[in-house]
């Protein structure tokens, strides 16, 4: 393996562990850290603590990795590296590395890249939080040919570090822990997505195997299993791909390491090829972590594919290829994509965007070089692939220009009182539509949007339950005629995602119960009856914010009343008493405010609507029981979750 991402130095003892600040009650607030308490945090804490495994393997030190689901639905995850350090820790002495490791926030070997170069776990809080979250927690470290052990509960360490016996043919680490129900109520982990896990992570880095073993049998996940990919992912590609015909025999894929251009630990592995027998995708990794919302290192690769397959047509003397844009390109294009670098920077505890802005530029320069080599010494793919995206970029400008004839015809249809105020654009292009429940809060957004990206709908009431009406129902309900209307797409088998008229569609509710419960309609309608608007990311809410706080000439909105009572309690820094305000609903912001807060694309916040790649089914059946015609299931669900409210406002 080359030297590039191996240790420094292997000096790896308890004074390579860092501690940035103490302990805190992460129990109390476990979705700053893990994105929330249901099944997908649940299942995000195997993937912190496989994490640490595989910052082992890549930075050469292990070669294989166990992950096992027990009978219990315990999960133990080992590896057969240089085991965590349980000596005593500099800066505490009373205390062995391991139990500052597993009970302090920011705690680990990550930070100064003397222990990694490279890493997934950066933040220093995966171990500390999976302990949190855990009512039993056991680690086991085989160093020196002994075995040491330390458990803990919920945070807190039983007792200290104790040798436990011999381990002549063993090193590395184990940790087994079973997630507190208290946290996380009936969830339990499925052997499919810790399978799938464990299994796109032997694809990320080939120089691991990584086993598998369940106690649990679901009927349909294998009960052990070994992977090992030498190929990496271009094996995983031509798995995901099966039997579908694709424009290339081969596709396009390969591995560089920056050092050779840029002078930099790290390197990119990618794969890609296009076909017409599905819809395109991009899954994206960093040191092993799956980015879902992508980030600076897809940005750069797509910028590297974009830029050689114009110049390939320009090359060849086809003028249609300026047109191609990254739409197109994703359009059939099917593409993994992982980067290994130093000091990542991602956004959010669970890291699902990359923001480092060196990876775009390392990334797009390592790609593009090959990508203009492959094309040149495989015309027939090349040509095959640059037909098919400039037919698809002559569709896009051909559907585009329908589309502007459509909006002013639609504009005059739906300019009717409290329905489409829309916006002045003429094409879809970063336009964005509001959907706003009720006249008094359109009237602040319709005087603090921008006229000529952002239109509205509001919204009379709550719109229909589409899980519990009949299709002749849905036809002629108002509310989602007009709907169809504004957004310029059918139902069902009729929606097509090139006939939506805007870039965004956010909903913009209250931050209250029937704030919420409209949301919920909305997603549920967009769910069933325009799924791809969801998959292809057009779909957001807003956050608007439930106070605003002034002290003196300061002024300050935030989301809820644990951050109110912090900022009660510093000060905002102005002079005098803080005055509080708070926003029963969005009619009682005036336009600066919700501007400033809720649709100012230069400071707002808004959250993407996804469905999970890994269990698309789950989300299928959540809806079932919370919207579906069964009352039972959705009083089961909220007596089963009931006891994460904290306070009910209403």
């Amino acid at each position: 393996m080359s030297d590039l991402l191996t240790n420094p130095s292997d000096d790896y003892d308890a004074s390579s562990i860092e501690v940035l600040e103490g302990l805190e009650p992460v129990r109390q607030r476990p979705g700053m850290y893990i994105g929330g308490t249901d099944e997908r945090a649940l299942h995000h804490m195997v993937a912190e603590i496989l994490d640490n495994s595989m910052d082992e393997a890549v930075a050469g030190h292990a070669t294989r990795i166990e992950v096992e689901l027990h009978g219990d639905y315990s999960v133990t995850v080992t590896d057969n590296g240089r085991g965590i350090p349980i000596d005593p820790h500099p800066k505490f002495p009373g205390k062995s590395a391991l139990e500052v490791i597993l009970c302090t926030l920011h705690a680990g070997g990550k930070f100064s890249g003397k222990a990694y170069q490279t890493s997934g776990g950066l933040h220093g809080v995966g171990s500390s939080v999976v302990n949190a979250l855990s009512d039993s927690l056991v680690v086991q470290v085989a160093k020196n040919k002994e075995l040491f052990e330390q458990r803990f509960s919920r945070g807190l360490p039983l007792g200290p570090v104790e040798k436990v016996g011999a381990a002549p043919n063993r090193r590395g680490t184990s940790v087994t822990f079973h997630a507190d129900d208290q946290i996380f109520g009936s969830h339990r982990f499925k052997p499919k997505r810790l399978f799938t896990l464990a299994r796109s992570k032997a694809y990320l880095y080939s120089g691991v195997e990584i086993r598998w073993k369940s106690a649990i049998d679901d009927g349909e996940t294998p009960t052990e299993a070994t992977f090992h990919f030498p190929g990496g992912l271009k094996d995983y590609l031509k798995e995901v791909l099966g039997t579908a015909s694709t424009y290339s025999d081969t596709g396009f894929a390969g591995k560089v390491e920056f050092r050779e251009k840029f002078g930099e630990p790290g390197y990119v592995e990618w794969a890609i090829n296009w076909t017409p027998a599905r819809d395109g995708f991009i899954q994206s990794y960093c040191n092993t972590v799956p980015t879902p919302e992508g980030g600076t290192h897809v940005a750069g690769f797509w910028a590297a594919i974009l830029k050689g397959i114009k110049a390939y047509g320009e090359l060849v003397g086809n003028k249609k290829a300026a047109q191609i844009n990254r739409d197109d390109l994703l359009t059939g294009g099917c593409a993994l994509v992982s980067t290994f670098i130093a000091d990542p920077a991602f956004v959010g505890q669970t890291k699902d965007r990359l923001s480092t802005e060196a990876a775009a530029k390392m990334v797009e320069g390592a790609v593009r070089d090959h990508f203009d080599n492959w094309l040149a010494a495989d015309t027939k793919s090349a040509g095959a692939i640059l037909d098919f995206l400039v037919l698809r970029a002559e569709e896009r400008l051909r559907r585009r220009q329908e589309k502007e004839t459509q909006r002013k015809s639609a504009t005059k249809k739906l300019r009717l009182p409290g329905k489409l105020v829309d916006c002045s654009a003429t094409n879809r292009e970063g336009t964005e539509i509001f959907l706003v429940e009720g006249d008094s809060a359109g009237g602040s957004a319709k005087m603090g949007r921008d006229r000529k990206t952002q239109a509205l709908l509001p919204l009379r009431g709550k719109i229909l339950n589409v899980l519990g009406a009949a299709s002749s129902k849905l036809g002629q309900n108002q509310e989602i005629n007009d709907l169809c209307q504004a957004l310029g797409v059918g139902m069902g088998i009729k929606f097509r995602v090139d006939d939506l008229r805007y870039d965004k569609v956010i909903i913009m509710t209250d931050a209250d119960v029937d704030g919420a419960h409209i949301a919920a309609l909305l997603m549920t309608f967009f769910f069933s009856q325009m799924r791809p608007l969801i998959d292809h990311g057009h779909l957001y809410l807003a956050c608007p914010p439930l106070y605003r706080l002034t002290q003196g000439a300061k002024r300050l909105y935030v989301a809820d009343d644990a951050e109110k009572d912090a900022w009660m309690a510093k000060g905002l820094g102005g002079k005098g008493k803080i005055d509080v305000q708070r926003f029963k609903g969005l009619g009682e912001m005036d336009a600066k405010d919700l501007k400033e807060t809720t649709m100012d694309p230069n400071t707002r916040k808004l959250i993407r609507v996804t469905i999970d790649e890994d269990e698309p089914g789950e989300t299928g059946d959540l809806v079932e029981r919370l919207m579906g015609k069964k009352p039972e299931l959705r009083f089961q669900y909220i007596q089963e979750n009931a006891r994460f409210v904290e306070e009910l406002d209403v």
